[in-house]
């Protein structure tokens, strides 16, 4: 599996029989394999995850599939807006929570709700299994009303019940500086929730110093953790 940062949230995974494409709207796309189908992922429509260019991959040089959060509409106006072609529409998939897909043979896609907008999507294939959690995040803002706090906290733990126990060969997760201290209490419940073998963090804002500060408080999590340094960088798992 190799797995190359784009920017922010997004991410190229590359399998021997299928690559998949998260939440790219920045940084370069490497050029991609001629001929090896592709899954397109759209959590939701934030335009630091979603980009209407992304439906230009549909260039005939390969199989391609779109997986769209269920708050990307493809309206008549919006496919006319984004040229989108009739084509490319029927290879699109809309997902909300709780909802599964098989756009390829030997590939599901199960979709979880997030507690911002859209969904997170939990991806086997080949035997693996590669989660990109959009933005499905323990929000908490300081200064913000307490019981919108509290609702955050019991949404983001009832929505993501449905991976207790589950195995993950990669996890992108949001670690989000912004937060401050709290925006370490979602990869922390993720990572106590689920059995994951390697964390990579996501929608940094270029601040990737976090991650450092992260693993100084738990540092339980440093074997999982792959840090993230740079865009356009690779990983070879």
């Amino acid at each position: 599996m190799r797995v190359t940062f784009l920017d922010h949230s997004g991410f190229l995974i590359e399998l021997p029989s299928v690559t998949l494409l998260f939440d790219w709207w920045k940084g370069e796309l490497p050029a991609l394999r001629p001929g090896v189908p592709l899954l397109v992922f759209a959590s939701h429509h934030h335009e630091d995850h979603f980009k209407p260019e992304i439906f230009a991959l549909d260039d005939g040089a390969r199989e391609v599939r779109f997986l769209l959060g269920k708050d990307i509409r493809l309206s008549p106006r919006n496919r006319a807006r984004w040229g989108v072609s009739g084509e490319t529409a029927a290879r699109c998939l809309t997902l909300g929570g709780n909802e599964t897909a098989s756009p390829l043979p030997g590939v599901t896609v199960e979709a979880l709700p997030s507690t911002d907008e859209g969904a997170a999507f939990l991806v086997t294939a080949e035997g693996r299994a590669v989660f990109h959690a959009g933005d499905l995040n323990w929000w908490h803002w300081e200064g913000e009303d307490k019981a919108w706090n509290r609702n955050m906290e019991v949404n983001f733990k009832r929505y993501t019940e449905p991976l207790r126990g589950r195995r993950m060969d990669l996890a992108m997760l949001p670690l989000d500086p912004r937060l401050g201290e709290p925006g370490f209490w979602g990869p922390r419940y993720f990572l106590e929730l689920a059995d994951i073998e390697r964390f990579l963090p996501m929608h940094q804002w270029g601040d990737f110093g976090f991650t450092e500060k992260f693993l100084a408080q738990y540092p339980q999590f440093t074997p999982q953790t792959v840090p993230v340094t740079g865009r356009g960088q690779s990983f070879d798992f």
